[in-house]
């Protein structure tokens, strides 16, 4: 997500928070402070309200964040390297890099999320239970005893068996156990995704019917949000089949031509640019190893009068923002990552570290064009017995 900022690392993974975060922000702000707070606790004043609204709001994002942390502490536990986590308006995101290797692993990074967010709303709510029983009251036990609701209910949404929600990799993994196909498994979970957020879609339309306008509105947006989310998962496992026993360094650009990060904009141009039909140029250390990446799109963005003086290094997509993979990698698994600063590409790696490809747009649309020739027919379906 560009419009994300950094938050810094928690358990070696990088966290940022994006713009959005700001709209569930203010959404809970508003709807505490004006609403459930002086409904329970009549008679303070609209400072303590708000207060005790921020408080909320904070807990909950760092509920969410320790949610998703869960799921990236899983995942490298599994072998799968995280890229980072994202909290933004629908709550947070893992980007983990690859699919788990087997249906335990799938199981265990899915259900390690819900599991957080139980035990948390567990914690809240025994934290304000001794608290009314030592005679405190107010607004402190009211924070508490919403942030115990509200991670229950979390944990007990995200276990709805649909796709992108955890209890739809839950599905997957079950599925994949008992079918031994992980992407029929994805298939499915990505179909039941989809029907699970047309539910959401109608029920928002029937609340804005009958009079709940702001709520009903909300979980159509929600229902959208996973509809669009799910027919991806749906996509991606057409490609996995497709795409099956096809490695990354089949459909890569071997020996890449590579940029001097040194050079200025306007020497590349003229040097590298007109020389070469690629979009994407890799920077390199003397090693060979990847300092940066710099695409047309963002050389175009530098003003003719700055080329002179800009060099490639300053305009370059930093190394952690670019996707990486090895040659014997599934394609499939790095489709997902090819998104974001880069354009689409992705870089591949020696053992060393060192650029020895690159995968672009067109080299994942042309495998996938040859692979559809040798399978036209090509279906997520049960395998033969």
């Amino acid at each position: 997500m560009r419009s994300s900022l950094p938050f810094g690392r928690i358990a070696g993974v990088r966290v940022r928070v994006d713009v959005s975060v700001i709209v569930i922000v203010v959404i809970l702000v508003v709807t505490l402070a004006f609403g459930r707070f002086p409904l329970v606790l009549p008679g303070r004043s609209t400072v303590s309200y708000l207060a005790a609204a921020v408080v909320a709001a904070v807990l909950f994002l760092l509920s969410v964040l320790a949610h998703e942390v869960a799921h990236a502490v899983l995942a490298r536990r599994n072998g799968i390297q995280v890229q980072s986590i994202t909290l933004w308006m629908f709550g947070g995101v893992a980007q983990l890099e690859g699919d788990p290797r087997s249906p335990g692993a799938d199981l265990r990074i899915a259900a390690a999320g819900p599991l957080t967010s139980l035990v948390l709303g567990v914690v809240y709510g025994a934290v304000a239970t001794g608290l009314m029983l030592i005679g405190t009251d107010g607004l402190p036990v009211a924070v508490l005893g919403y942030l115990a609701g509200i991670n229950v209910l979390l944990a007990i949404f995200n276990l709805v068996p649909a796709a992108p929600l955890d209890g739809g990799r839950v599905l997957r993994a079950v599925l994949w156990m008992i079918w031994k196909d992980q992407q029929r498994a994805a298939f499915i979970a990505g179909r039941a995704g989809r029907i699970f957020g047309y539910i959401l879609v109608g029920l928002g339309f029937f609340q804005v019917a009958f009079g709940s306008g702001f709520s009903g509105l909300w979980l159509v947006l929600i229902g959208l949000f996973v509809v669009n989310a799910a027919a991806a998962e749906e996509q991606h496992a057409r490609l996995g089949t497709l795409l099956r026993g096809v490695v990354v360094g089949q459909v890569m650009t071997a020996h890449p031509v590579v940029a001097d990060p040194e050079q200025t904009v306007d020497e590349f141009i003229r040097q590298t640019a007109f020389s070469h039909p690629f979009s994407g140029y890799p920077l390199t250390d003397p090693t060979g190893r990847l300092i940066g990446l710099v695409t047309l799109n963002r050389v175009r963005a530098v003003p003719a009068e700055r080329r002179a003086t800009t060099r490639l290094i300053d305009i370059s997509c930093r190394p952690d923002e670019v996707p990486t993979a090895r040659p014997d990698e599934p394609l499939a698994d790095l489709l997902p990552r090819m998104a974001g600063c880069a354009d689409g590409r992705a870089i591949v790696t020696d053992e060393n570290g060192a650029v020895v490809g690159v995968v672009s747009p067109s080299d994942v649309s042309r495998a996938t064009q040859l692979a559809s020739l040798i399978q036209p027919d090509a279906r997520v379906s049960r395998p033969a017995p």
